[in-house]
C-alpha cells in the first residue's frame, strides 16, 4: 500500500471518477489567450511582410535573364528573344563567375544581348575583314550586334566595331541553360583549325572556353531535360494516377484488415524478428566453426580499415554470436513477461481499426492538412522569392577593356541610366558601357531584407507546426468521442470530426500555437546548429565539430521528445479543454504511471505501421518498375514504355506519391491508437466496472485484463 501511494505522489494522483463525463467536454472556454493573440499578431505581421515583398520585389529578376541595358529577355519588347548571348565568353574567368552571371545578374564583364536562338556553329572574324574597304555587313550578323547599330548604314569600320564591342567577333555552338547561351561541350571538340582567338591556336581557345565556363555545365541542358520529363508525364499521367489509386486502395485495405488479422500480423512480426535473430546466431556459429582451426588473432591483424580482415578471425564471430544471444534472450524474456501488455496493444490496434471504420471521413482529413501545409509552403516560397528580388537595379559605368585608351576616369562608382547612356561622353575610353551591377540595398526596407527573411522562416515554421497540431487535435477529439460512447456505434455523436474541428478552432487556437511555438524554437536552434556545423566543417576543427555533433544530437532528441509531449497534450486538450501546460502535465503523468504499457504499445505500433508502409510503398513501387520499364505487357496502343525518355521519373513519382498517401492514412491510424490508448488509461483510473462506474473499453480489452462490467440488479446477461 505504501508503494502505491509513493508512485501516486511521484507521478501525480490517478484521475477521479466524474459521473458527468462521457466524452470530450462540451462546455469549455478559450485557452492560452495570450499566445493566441501573439500568434494572430505574428500572422498579421507575416501578411504585412508578404505585401511589402510583393510591392517591392520583382521575381522576373530570377526567372528571366537581363541584357547589358537591364532589359529582360523573353518578355516585353524582347518576348521573341528569350536567351542571353555573351559577346566574349572568355572574359568570364571561372565557372563561378559565369554561374553568378547566370543567376544573380550580369557580373561577367562583357556585353550581353537578347537573342532569339543561341549560335549553333563556329565562327571567328577573319583577317580579311581588316582590309581597307571591307564592309561590316559582309562579316558580322545583325542578330549578334547591339540593337543601336545598323550594319547596312553604319560608317564604322570592322576594326572600330570590334574594339567598341558593338558586335561579337566570334561565337561557337551554345545551348540555352536557364536562358543563357553557354558553350555546348559536346560540340567543342569539333572546332575547325581556323577557330583561333587572341593569338591562341584552336586547342588553346577551346581549353580557355572550357576553363571560363566550367566543366560543371558540360552537356547539361535544363530546358531540354525539362521538356523531356514533361513529355513523359504527358504520356503516362493516367498510369501514374492509377498507381496512386492502387496505393490508396492498398493502404485502406491494410487498415481495414487490421480489424480482423491484427493479432496475426503482430505475432508474425514479433516471431519474424526472433527468427532473424536466431538465423544470425546460427550463421555466426557456422562461421566460428569454420574458422575454429585458425590461429589468427586480433593482435596479428592490429588496427586496419579493412573490415574484411576482422571477419577472418574466429573471435569476431564468437563476439557477434554472444551479442546476438544476449539480444535474443532479452527479446524472449520481454515476450514472456510482457505478453499480457502485448495483447493489450493488439486489442487497442483492433479497436482503432474499428473506430476508423465507423468514421471513414477521418481517413481523408489529412487532405485538409495537406492543403493547409501547401498554402503555408507556397506563401513562404513566394514571399522569400519576392524578398530576394527586392530593390531597383543599379547600373554603373564600366570599362570593358581598360587597355584601350585612357579609362582612368572610370572608377566604377559612377551610376548611369542604360536608356540615356551615351558612350561618347567618355571619348578617351571607347569600351565604356553602362552595365547592371546589382540591386539597390539602400533604404530602411532594403537594409532589413535579411531580418525579414528570418521573420519569414520563423513564421513559416510556426504556421507549419500549428497546422500539424490542428490536424492532430481534431482527429483526437473525433476518436475520443468514439471511445467514450458507451454503446457503439449508437452513442457516437453526429459528425464527430466536424464538431471536433470547429471546437478546436473556437477554443484552442492559443494552446495549439503555444505547443507549436515551443517546437519552432527548438527547430530554429537546430537550423542555427546546422549552419554553424557547416562553417566548422570548413575550418576542420575536430574539437568544435565534436561539440557541435553532441549539440545536434541533443537537440534532435529534444525535438523528438517535444513532439511526443505535444501530441499527447493535444489529445488531452481535445478531451478536457484545459490549457497546454496543464494538458501536457496530465498527459505526461498519465503515461509515466503506465510507462511499461506505453513502451510496448509504441514499439508494437511502430513495427506494425512500418510493415504497412513497407508493404504499400514497396509493392506499388515494384509494380510501377515492372510496368514503366516495359516488363509487364499492355494492350497495343494504350501505353508504350519504350517511348519514355526517362522511365524512372514516373516510377519515382509513383513511389513518392505512394509514400505520401500511406503516410496520410497511417498517420490517422497512429493518432487513433494514441488517442484510444490515453482514453483506455483514463478509463482504468476512473472506473472499476461497477454499476455506478462502468468501463467504456471494449469487451475484448476487458477480457484480456480479466475485468467486466457488473449488470444492474434484475438485468440478465
Amino acid at each position: 500500500m505504501g508503494k502505491k501511494s509513493e508512485d501516486a505522489s511521484e507521478y501525480g494522483e490517478p484521475s477521479n471518477f466524474d459521473p458527468t463525463f462521457n466524452g470530450p467536454i462540451k462546455n469549455r472556454s478559450c485557452t492560452d489567450i495570450i499566445c493566441c493573440i501573439l500568434f494572430m499578431l505574428v500572422l498579421v505581421g507575416y501578411m504585412i511582410v508578404g505585401i511589402l515583398a510583393w510591392l517591392y520585389g520583382d521575381p522576373r529578376q530570377v526567372l528571366y535573364p537581363r541584357n547589358s541595358t537591364g532589359m529582360f529577355c523573353g518578355i516585353g519588347p524582347n518576348s521573341d528573344k528569350p536567351n542571353v548571348f555573351y559577346f566574349d565568353i572568355l572574359k568570364c574567368a571561372t565557372a563561378t563567375n559565369i554561374m553568378a552571371a547566370a543567376l544573380n545578374g550580369l557580373q561577367c564583364p562583357t556585353v550581353q544581348l537578347c537573342v532569339n536562338q543561341c549560335p549553333s556553329d563556329f565562327w571567328v572574324l577573319p583577317v580579311t575583314a581588316y582590309l581597307p574597304g571591307a564592309l561590316p555587313q559582309n562579316f558580322f550578323k545583325q542578330e549578334y550586334c547591339v540593337p543601336s547599330l545598323n550594319l547596312s548604314t553604319t560608317a564604322l569600320t570592322v576594326s572600330q566595331i570590334k574594339d567598341k564591342e558593338l558586335c561579337s567577333y566570334f561565337y561557337m555552338p551554345t545551348a540555352p541553360v536557364l536562358g543563357r547561351c553557354l558553350p555546348n561541350f559536346n560540340n567543342l571538340n569539333n572546332a575547325p583549325s581556323n577557330f583561333t582567338i587572341g593569338g591562341m591556336n584552336a586547342n588553346q581557345t577551346i581549353s580557355a572556353i572550357k576553363n571560363s565556363t566550367g566543366d560543371v555545365l558540360s552537356g547539361f541542358n535544363i530546358k531540354d531535360i525539362g521538356v523531356r520529363i514533361f513529355e513523359d508525364f504527358a504520356s503516362s499521367w493516367q498510369w501514374i494516377l492509377l498507381g496512386l489509386v492502387i496505393a490508396m486502395l492498398v493502404s485502406l485495405l491494410f487498415l481495414l484488415l487490421l480489424r480482423f488479422i491484427a493479432a496475426i500480423l503482430v505475432w508474425v512480426l514479433i516471431f519474424g524478428v526472433l527468427a532473424v535473430g536466431g538465423f544470425g546466431i546460427w550463421y555466426c556459429w557456422n562461421e566460428y566453426n569454420t574458422l575454429k582451426g585458425s590461429t589468427v588473432t586480433f593482435q596479428d591483424v592490429g588496427f586496419t580499415t579493412n573490415f574484411n580482415a576482422y571477419l577472418q578471425i574466429k573471435d569476431t564471430w564468437l563476439a557477434f554470436m554472444i551479442i546476438l544471444c544476449i539480444v535474443e534472450g532479452i527479446l524472449l524474456l520481454t515476450l514472456i513477461f510482457l505478453r499480457t501488455r502485448i495483447l493489450i496493444a493488439i486489442a487497442i490496434i483492433r479497436e482503432s481499426s474499428k473506430a476508423v471504420s465507423y468514421m471513414m471521413s477521418t481517413l481523408f482529413f489529412p487532405l485538409v492538412t495537406f492543403v493547409l501545409l501547401l498554402v503555408c509552403v507556397s506563401y513562404w516560397g513566394i514571399t522569400a522569392l519576392y524578398l530576394a528580388t527586392s530593390g531597383a537595379p543599379v547600373f554603373k559605368v564600366v570599362a570593358l577593356n581598360a587597355s584601350q585608351g585612357d579609362c582612368s576616369g572610370i572608377t566604377g562608382n559612377q551610376t548611369c541610366d542604360p536608356v540615356t547612356f551615351n558612350s561618347s561622353s567618355y571619348p578617351t575610353c571607347p569600351s565604356a558601357r553602362c552595365m547592371f551591377i546589382n540591386y539597390n540595398a539602400e533604404g530602411l526596407y532594403q537594409r532589413n531584407l535579411f531580418n525579414l527573411q528570418i521573420y519569414n522562416v520563423v513564421a513559416f515554421l510556426w504556421c507549419i507546426n500549428f497546422v500539424i497540431a490542428l490536424g492532430q487535435c481534431t482527429l483526437a477529439g473525433a476518436f475520443a468521442s468514439y471511445y467514450w460512447a458507451f454503446s457503439k456505434p449508437g452513442d457516437i455523436p453526429t459528425f464527430p470530426l466536424s464538431q471536433s474541428f470547429i471546437r478546436t478552432l473556437r477554443y484552442h487556437v492559443g494552446s495549439l500555437a503555444f505547443g507549436a511555438l515551443i517546437l519552432t524554437l527548438v527547430q530554429i536552434v537546430r537550423i542555427i546548429l546546422e549552419y554553424l556545423d557547416h562553417k566548422f566543417r570548413a575550418a576542420q576543427n575536430p574539437c568544435a565539430r565534436f561539440v557541435m555533433c553532441c549539440l545536434k544530437c541533443c537537440f534532435w532528441c529534444l525535438e523528438k521528445f517535444i513532439k511526443f509531449i505535444n501530441r499527447n497534450a493535444y489529445i488531452m486538450i481535445a478531451i478536457y479543454g484545459k490549457n497546454f501546460c496543464v494538458s501536457a502535465k496530465n498527459a505526461f503523468m498519465l503515461l509515466m504511471r503506465n510507462i511499461v504499457r506505453v513502451v510496448v504499445l509504441d514499439k508494437v505500433t511502430d513495427l506494425l505501421l512500418f510493415f504497412g508502409k513497407l508493404l504499400v510503398v514497396g509493392g506499388v513501387g515494384v509494380l510501377a518498375f515492372y510496368f514503366f520499364s516495359g516488363k509487364i505487357p499492355v494492350p497495343s496502343g494504350s501505353f508504350q514504355a519504350s517511348k519514355l525518355n526517362y522511365y524512372w521519373m514516373p516510377i519515382i513519382t509513383v513511389i513518392v506519391g505512394s509514400y505520401l498517401i500511406a503516410q496520410g492514412f497511417f498517420s490517422v491510424y497512429s493518432m487513433c491508437v494514441d488517442t484510444l490508448f490515453l482514453c483506455f488509461l483514463e478509463d482504468l483510473e476512473r472506473h472499476d466496472g461497477s454499476v455506478e462506474k462502468p468501463y467504456f473499453m471494449s469487451k475484448n480489452l476487458m477480457k484480456i485484463l480479466h475485468k467486466k462490467n457488473k449488470k444492474p440488479k434484475g438485468q440478465k446477461d
